[in-house]
């Protein structure tokens, strides 16, 4: 595709990202619960390194199958500390497997994928990366929600992230090649 990318990068993997997956809608359950938790993960640091340690995350999080993850004990909670492969911080941890609950739970009343796409944001596409916010009234109105439904680690900023990489924001700039093929992605879902 001609045209420049939002942002560029050496690594591959961070551009594969770009290109095939931010932006782009995540419907399921089981998706948007990686993605809440990987950005949970990912307060602090730098994208590309959660990036990097996706598989690793993956394996360790069985999949990010809220219910098998649902039943994770403090015996994994020591596991998970133990692992090189992800980011091993107590509290997020425990905060994923505390999320799982949650998304189960909230199968009740509001299942997550109807919870998070009622903050869905249709609009003008950023003209410049300067455009781009961290925090929005959606987010914020959308970190209340999951933390009354017992999330945590879903700050109004890190909800604004899994609202950008899950799609229901599409914040491609307007001169990204790839922004049309989220918006098509978006009109689809």
């Amino acid at each position: 595709m001609a045209g420049a990318r939002c942002w560029e990068s050496a690594d591959e993997a961070y551009n594969r990202y770009h290109d095939e997956e931010w932006g782009r809608p995540v419907l399921d359950e089981r998706g948007l619960y990686e993605r809440f938790c990987l950005e949970g993960f990912q307060s602090g640091l730098s994208w590309l390194t959660i990036l990097r340690k996706r598989e690793s995350f993956r394996a360790a999080f069985a999949g990010f199958d809220p219910e098998r993850v649902a039943e994770f004990g403090e015996g994994d909670v020591e596991r998970l500390l133990a692992d090189a492969g992800i980011v091993r911080h107590r509290g997020k941890i425990e905060a994923a497997i505390g999320n799982a609950r949650a998304t189960l739970l909230s199968r009740e009343t509001t299942p997550l994928p109807e919870l998070v796409w009622a903050y869905r944001v249709d609009g003008p596409a950023p003209a410049s990366r300067g455009d781009w916010q961290s925090v929005t009234d959606g987010s914020q109105a959308l970190s209340k929600e999951l933390r009354k439904a017992g999330f945590r680690f879903v700050g109004p900023t890190t909800a604004y992230a899994a609202m950008q990489a899950c799609g229901i924001v599409n914040d491609h700039l307007a001169t990204c090649p790839w922004r049309a093929a989220a918006e098509e992605a978006r009109a689809r879902a």
